[in-house]
């Protein structure tokens, strides 16, 4: 369980290395959203990029306990955006991603907070379906798609698909959508759509690379570009029959 709530983080393969380092905008960040964050403690803008930040920053925990603590400080902020401004959707999403980091900090106690982060992401879905780029369809994709089945939980593969397929309706430039598309393909043993998703996908490729530069996309393209690599390998050796 904790392996498959891992895999809901943006910068999941970088966390995943030891020892940890820290880049340094992602500190960067950290350490000027909680200096806004302090300075305009009734800010809901300063609020939630500051529980943005923290979600970034648990990334790169150097162990369970920094993680959960970061991620309390996320929902500590979000939670008061979301007292003030209900309907602001930011609040709600940020909410979500980092119940998800403190989900990662459990095994089986990170079940009971699975509902929560789904109500999360569907209040954000509701509010703005296209903030983060399809955020919240693609994260209730994934949480559908990776969280146990019923009795147990709320695992659910249509539900994954509807979701997963709208965040690519929604961004079909930004490449986590894609990928995460592709890979749900796989693992659902539909190498015929990961090719034909794969296709698409390599169209947007170069308009995606420059639009998603700087020091800050280069840590999400450290994950990326291995996942893509990886699936054109499996393409490759595997060429789905048509």
């Amino acid at each position: 369980m904790c392996a498959t709530l891992a895999g809901i983080a943006p910068f999941s393969a970088a966390a995943g290395s030891s020892p940890v380092i820290v880049p340094p905008i992602i500190q960067r960040n950290y350490d000027a959203a909680l200096h806004r964050h302090e300075a305009n403690p009734d800010d809901d803008q300063a609020a939630w990029q500051f529980s943005q930040a923290s979600f970034d920053r648990a990334e790169y925990s150097r162990d369970n306990a920094e993680r959960a603590k970061l991620a309390n400080e996320g929902m500590a902020a979000c939670r008061k955006v979301i007292a003030h401004q209900p309907k602001l959707a930011a609040g709600h999403y940020w909410l979500a991603m980092c119940l998800a980091q403190l989900a990662r900090t459990k095994l089986l106690g990170a079940l009971p907070l699975l509902s929560q982060m789904e109500g999360e992401w569907k209040a954000a879905l509701a509010l703005d379906e296209k903030m983060d780029y399809g955020g919240p369809d693609r994260f209730l994709g994934m949480l559908y798609r990776d969280a146990p089945g019923w009795p147990v939980s709320l695992g659910d593969t249509p539900k994954a698909r509807q979701h997963l397929a709208r965040a690519v309706e929604l961004s079909p430039g930004f490449p986590e959508n894609y990928l995460t598309l592709i890979e749900s393909y796989f693992s659902w043993n539909e190498p015929r759509a990961a090719a034909r998703a794969m296709e698409k996908f390599r169209e947007l490729l170069p308009a995606a690379r420059k639009q998603f530069t700087g020091e800050y996309w280069d840590e999400s393209w450290k994950d990326w570009n291995p996942r893509l690599e990886k699936i054109q390998a499996r393409l490759n050796a595997h060429p789905p029959q048509k």
